[in-house]
């Protein structure tokens, strides 16, 4: 089996991505060669920071065409945070910015309210609305670490994999065919997390 195949576009902790895939008993390389990417049998998208700023060094480094043509083709792919938001539509973190389509639907920051601290950071509970074959060994309920300002609002709400409140439910992760993507770190959630990775690791 080949390695997974780790998008570097210079935004989000892959190494960390990597180690928690090798404690699970599988390898992974990290890329910025788009050939690389053209011939891997597994994907993950991680991603840290701004949206504008990402979207444009996957463009820059020759990443989107393979990266879509990795999808299209029914091969399995794992987005991270800011690697879930980057398949929508547009995002409106400091401005509006068109990202990769691939799900139609939004990304929008969380409200000002009274009491709601934003960045959402911290442990909190995953409500699962349709059990994606990664969240096999998953508890409904099991919580997972999230550091976001932003979140995604499917247009179509039978993307929707899991569901966490802050305050009201926002989507904590999506699910259609190959494609799997989390708002949460599952390479920081121990146990859990890393039962994600491997359900990944071993779709075929």
């Amino acid at each position: 089996m080949k390695p997974i195949v780790i998008i570097d576009y210079g935004m989000g902790n892959l190494r960390s991505v990597q180690k928690a895939l090798e404690k699970v008993g599988h390898a992974a390389i990290i890329t910025s060669d788009p050939n690389q990417l053209a011939e891997a049998e597994k994907v993950i998208l991680p991603g840290v920071g701004a949206f504008r700023d990402a979207i444009t060094r996957l463009h820059e480094a020759g990443m989107v065409t393979p990266l879509i043509d990795h999808i299209h083709a029914n091969k399995p792919f794992l987005g991270i945070c800011l690697g879930l938001q980057l398949l929508f539509t547009k995002s409106y973190e400091d401005g509006e910015f068109a990202g990769l389509d691939l799900f139609k639907g939004e990304v929008v920051r969380f409200p000002d309210q009274p009491g709601l601290k934003v960045p959402h950071m911290g442990w909190n509970q995953l409500h699962i609305r349709r059990r994606a074959p990664v969240l096999e060994d998953v508890a409904d309920g099991t919580a997972f670490y999230f550091v976001h300002s932003y979140y995604v609002v499917p247009a179509h709400a039978d993307v929707i994999a899991t569901e966490t409140d802050y305050p009201t439910p926002f989507t904590s992760m999506i699910w259609r065919d190959n494609v799997f993507a989390t708002q949460f770190h599952p390479e920081k959630c121990q146990r859990a997390g890393l039962q994600i990775l491997h359900k990944f690791a071993t779709l075929r």
